[in-house]
């Protein structure tokens, strides 16, 4: 099955965003890609919030979601949307993927549960609590690359998140993202690749790249990883978009050799000795 990856660097503009992914729709449906997916905040990225709250809208009348649902449906593409920032009934902010189907119908939501609040040794400063509001779900949805466990950018460093979406089903693992250089350096690569052999589990990867509108700079490096951990896609640094083959058959070949989750057991009480 060949699926399709599109690395971003999202802008300011919703409009323009939309464009961009509605366009990627479109080519990975000619070049015979059955699903796309999309890099974490991928119809705005702005850390301007006074800005940004201008375009942040309910999800009904968010101008990506719209766009690419009606995409979805013309292309008969499948879209996992890797993230939008959207206004809850609530009025506070989320931080939501989307599985979109191939007639536009939003299968599934995720509502990234992990929030990145973090000061790194570069000076950078970033806390996402401050405007946004945690999820309080985790979510495996049904697509035709096999059961999909949705999470978001730092979820990643939170492997009992993935434990217990591999332990509900789930066979691909999607981790779209906005890295920021200095841990995509440290830490991207190593981090998917173990999320993918611990759990004998592909991993798609989408990610945003290079040097954004509001200052920010992403480190890209897009990626697909096999269940044996074998990196099949890595995108570099550029913008754009890339398909790759996968085969789903591979997920049982690598559990059969290595049957880690059946050896799985429930961690007991720990005890503190001395």
């Amino acid at each position: 099955m060949k699926i399709s990856l599109l690395q971003m660097t999202s802008g300011i503009v919703p409009a323009a965003n939309a464009a961009t992914i509605v366009a990627a729709i479109a080519d990975a449906s000619r070049a015979g890609a059955t699903m796309l997916f999309t890099p974490e905040m991928s119809g705005l990225i702005d850390r301007d919030r006074e800005r940004a709250s201008q375009a942040i809208v309910a999800e009904h009348v968010d101008e990506t979601l719209v766009a690419v649902r009606k995409a979805a449906d013309a292309h008969g593409m499948w879209v996992h949307l890797g993230s939008l920032a959207v206004r809850r009934e609530d009025g506070k902010w989320a931080n939501r993927s989307f599985l979109i189907d191939d007639s536009g119908k939003i299968r599934a939501r995720y509502d990234k549960l992990h929030l990145f609040d973090v000061d790194l040794p570069t000076g950078e400063s970033w806390r996402e609590s401050a405007a946004y509001t945690g999820g309080t779900r985790a979510i495996v949805a049904a697509s035709p690359l096999g059961p999909i466990g949705m999470t978001i950018c730092y979820d990643l460093r939170f492997p009992d998140l993935y434990r217990a979406l591999s332990d509900a089903g789930a066979t691909v693992l999607a981790v779209p993202a906005a890295f920021t250089r200095p841990t995509g350096m440290a830490h991207w690569h190593v981090l998917l690749r173990a999320r993918a052999i611990e759990a004998g589990v592909f991993v798609v990867a989408a990610a945003q790249t290079g040097a954004h509108e509001d200052g920010r700079e992403t480190y890209g490096h897009s990626l697909v990883i096999d269940p044996w951990g074998e990196v099949l896609l890595d995108m570099g640094e550029p913008a754009g978009l890339s398909i790759v083959d996968i085969n789903t058959a591979r997920v049982d070949d690598v559990r059969a050799r290595i049957p880690a989750l059946k050896h799985r057991r429930e961690v007991p009480l720990v005890e503190t000795v001395g």
